[in-house]
């Protein structure tokens, strides 16, 4: 098949037609992923995956990464049901990369549009390798070789208190403890640096004391959250989404107030170096 690229931004996204990625052959696989590392998130109108098929195209990028906490489908253990009326403050609404408290986060997202509302829900992503490229180099060279720590307690207490998890806060401490990770990657294959840290899971720059830590990472948040570093797509019936959370933050717009229902899978990463 025929693979058409149309870029949203000059530096973000794309729309990806011409390719059924349930009958996708193992080349039009590697041209996908060349695709995410080149755009960092395509968009595939039309595809309609339900859970099986949404897991034979995953499993063709690498293992499957089950997220430890949030609904899942009653036949497919390892997809991530979000299934939501009333987004406001569950924390998709917050510049993020999915699961960095993880001592290995996933490389990539795969989000099936399953029932949309009539109007809203759109989803933005926001280019990390832009936003640190567009530091200063007194800031850049300050941030080189820090750390952060990356913890889930934040947002699993909001998900338990919200309804969305039954997890104990403390066992799921015990099995996932906080992991420090670098506030500039360098991606494994493209080898460009990116800012890796995010409000939902970053809770400390660990070389700073927490006053410096605090604003500094609130600089990096408003920094990130500039439009200059971003693309937004209004979501289409049958739409599927792919991107690279080792150089995006992603924020799900909460304007919304009938059914939005999103099926999604995320892909075993690396440890950020």
């Amino acid at each position: 098949m025929t693979l058409t690229i149309t870029p949203l931004t000059a530096n973000t996204g794309a729309l990806v037609e011409g390719l059924s990625l349930k009958d996708a052959t193992p080349a039009d696989i590697a041209e996908v992923e060349a695709a995410v590392h080149e755009h960092l998130v395509l968009l595939f109108p039309g595809q309609d995956l339900d859970p099986a098929d949404q897991m034979r195209v995953a499993e063709q990028f690498g293992t499957i990464d089950v997220a430890p906490f949030g609904p899942k489908h009653p036949d497919v253990a390892e997809l991530t049901v979000l299934d939501q009326r009333s987004p406001k403050g569950e924390g998709a609404d917050a510049w993020h990369s999915d699961n960095t408290f993880l001592a290995e986060p996933p490389k990539y997202t795969l989000l099936q549009a399953v029932l949309l509302p009539e109007s809203g829900g759109d989803t933005c992503w926001a280019n990390m390798y832009q936003a640190y490229e567009a530091l200063s180099r007194p800031m850049r060279e300050m941030l080189e070789g820090l750390t952060a720590t990356h913890d889930l307690t934040k947002m699993l207490a909001r998900a338990v208190a919200m309804g969305n998890s039954d997890a104990d806060l403390a066992t799921m401490r015990a099995r996932y403890p906080a992991q420090h990770h670098p506030v500039v990657r360098t991606h494994p294959v493209t080898g460009r640096r990116a800012l890796f840290v995010n409000g939902n899971f970053t809770t400390q720059i660990d070389e700073l004391t927490e006053l410096e830590s605090q604003r500094v990472l609130s600089m990096l948040a408003e920094h990130v959250a500039l439009p200059d570093f971003q693309c937004r797509y209004r979501w289409q019936p049958g739409t599927f989404a792919m991107w690279d959370n080792r150089c995006l933050q992603h924020y799900a717009v909460p304007d919304y107030t009938s059914r939005r229902i999103m099926h999604r899978l995320t892909i075993s990463g690396d440890r950020p170096r």
